[in-house]
């Protein structure tokens, strides 16, 4: 069986962290190391455990995406290296069958996902715990009923859980790290597999468990990183990325999108759109497509008014 590297992107969130380590603690087959590619000043206060955890500091204004992936991958040993986000626990399973995964298939694999809501993981949690009340994001298909099953779509790679062998990471490049701030640098990963012939598959198994945070969705925290990352994914491969999020953007009013020319930011977000994009506490996650259904009755409703 492969070794397993786990790799991590983490700027605050220590206690999110911390629940991330506690989870790979609990493996059953343990990591080759844990990476943390730290986008912050200062590294955080971690407890020693029973394997080892690197550090290493990635400078950015923005959050480096795309380059703290490279160097996550670069500051590891294993044969596969499995990518998760600093807001996901680990299930025992994690790492071995991810092994397991990695020796049937030479690609990209997609765990599963399953999303808790706010308080979940306070005090002294347990996986029983966590699995009574996490839920299944209604925007992301779920995994096979078992095995391994390959996604003809590129766009259906998604980076909060996955894993790849190291060979075929550096034999591709790794991540381009043009793109900095959020959005558009795991779409831009999954189409360069996909023009060399490098499967993206879902798989049964190596699950996570996403912890609660306020986020927005669509991403108007981030729109100024989301517009120009769609751009630099046209520059490159002749259209844009991030289509829904422009959409969206476009019907709140946010942006000028036509097509062959720049996106214009109209203006900036304000509290209303925030209000409306905004995840609550009793929300395991949130959703676009619903913000996106609000605003098209919206604009229906205001269309059907008399003049």
């Amino acid at each position: 069986m492969p070794t397993v590297s786990v790799v991590t992107l983490a700027k605050g969130r220590p206690a999110h962290l911390r629940n991330v380590l506690r989870g790979l603690e609990r493996q059953t087959q343990k990591p080759a190391e844990f990476v943390v590619a730290v986008m912050q000043d200062t590294p955080y206060d971690l407890p020693e455990v029973g394997f080892p955890v690197r550090q290493i500091l990635v400078p950015g204004t923005e959050l480096p995406l795309a380059a703290a992936r490279n160097r996550g991958v670069a500051a590891s040993s294993g044969d596969g290296i499995a990518f998760l986000d600093v807001d996901c626990i680990p299930t025992p399973g994690f790492v071995a069958e991810y092994a397991q995964g990695l020796s049937a298939l030479d690609g990209l694999l997609m765990g599963e996902v399953l999303h808790l809501p706010e308080h979940a993981t306070l005090g002294a949690w347990d996986y029983d715990d966590l699995a009574r009340v996490a839920e299944k994001h209604s925007d992301r298909r779920g995994p096979p009923a078992s095995g391994i099953e390959i996604c003809n779509d590129y766009r259906c790679f998604w980076s909060l859980n996955f894993a790849i062998p190291r060979a075929t990471f550096e034999a591709v490049g790794g991540f381009d790290e043009r793109y900095t701030g959020y959005g558009g640098e795991d779409t831009d990963f999954g189409k360069l597999l996909d023009r060399r012939g490098i499967p993206i598959a879902w798989m049964k198994g190596a699950l996570a468990y996403h912890q609660y945070h306020p986020h927005h969705m669509p991403p108007i925290h981030h729109l100024d990183s989301v517009v120009r990352n769609a751009e630099l994914f046209e520059a490159k491969w002749g259209y844009r990325t991030m289509g829904h999020w422009l959409y969206a953007f476009r019907v709140m009013g946010l942006i000028d999108d036509t097509p062959d020319r720049p996106i214009r930011i109209l203006r900036r977000p304000d509290a209303a759109d925030f209000a409306l994009t905004g995840q609550q506490s009793h929300q395991p996650y949130t959703n676009s497509a619903s913000v996106i259904r609000a605003l098209e009755a919206r604009a229906r409703e205001a269309e059907a008014e008399p003049a």
